[in-house]
């Protein structure tokens, strides 16, 4: 799994590089296809429930699900990076909210909070905490920040599936939902918009925008429980380092 974690964040990083004025969303997909296969992994979303490409690209209100295609970025987007991968039969998953050009101040306060806000999650990921813990932290600080988080998606279990139990929403009362154990693998993924928290699928029926057409933004990573806290498996080293490296 941590094998398959890292080369997703290093094709997030190669897509980041590539996010420019005018370039197509269908270049994003080719780029992610085409590392994966350099990696040896396999795309975890492409054809998962009939899904056509191998990477969500979702821009400005776009939340989730976002079909890459002929749309051109523009200086001033924002946009949603999701991408999967199978090793070995073991999935990695992550996201990223990022800016094309500049962006409005709005835009960058909102991608900074929700950042932050799954980072908070992920310093409740330890054995005899709860589910809701990491919902809680999560809420707590997208509201703190003046944003709603979507209710609709959340995150969720991952190992040799790409969805798997327990279902990590981004919400919630402390206390409550299931206990954390040493080897319980996670896929924490605040999605925050900057208006309100409600969403509607297009017709196309995958992608989901914010339902008053404000900004919504998304982070992901790949988080594994363990005896001395959480471990993203994208990283070669404990939490408390890795916390230190994001500040």
């Amino acid at each position: 799994m941590r094998e398959a974690a890292v080369i997703v964040v290093e094709t997030l990083d190669a897509l980041e590089q590539a996010v420019a004025p005018g370039l197509k969303t269908k270049e994003l997909d080719r780029i992610a296809r085409e590392r994966l296969a350099q990696r040896g992994a396999q795309p975890a979303f492409l054809g998962y429930r009939g899904f056509p490409a191998s990477v969500c690209v979702s821009v400005n209100d776009e939340v989730i699900h976002g079909i890459p295609g002929e749309r051109r970025l523009r200086d001033g987007d924002m946009v949603s990076l999701d991408l999967g991968a199978i090793v070995d039969g073991y999935f990695g998953d992550s996201a990223r909210t990022v800016a094309v050009g500049e962006v409005s101040d709005k835009a960058r306060r909102l991608m900074r909070a929700t950042e932050e806000a799954l980072w908070r999650g992920i310093s409740m990921c330890h054995p005899g905490k709860r589910v809701g813990d990491i919902g809680h932290a999560v809420e707590q600080h997208a509201q703190g920040a003046g944003f709603s988080v979507v209710r609709e998606y959340v995150g969720h279990g991952i190992g040799t599936s790409l969805h798997e139990e327990p279902q990590i929403p981004n919400y919630g009362p402390p206390g409550r939902r299931e206990r954390l154990a040493p080897g319980m693998c996670l896929a924490i993924e605040p999605m925050v918009n900057a208006g309100g928290a409600d969403v509607r699928v297009l017709d196309d029926g995958w992608t989901a925008v914010t339902a008053d057409g404000s900004l919504s933004a998304h982070f992901e990573l790949t988080v594994a429980v363990t005896e001395q806290g959480p471990w993203v498996l994208s990283q070669p080293y404990p939490y408390g380092e890795q916390r230190e490296a994001h500040a």
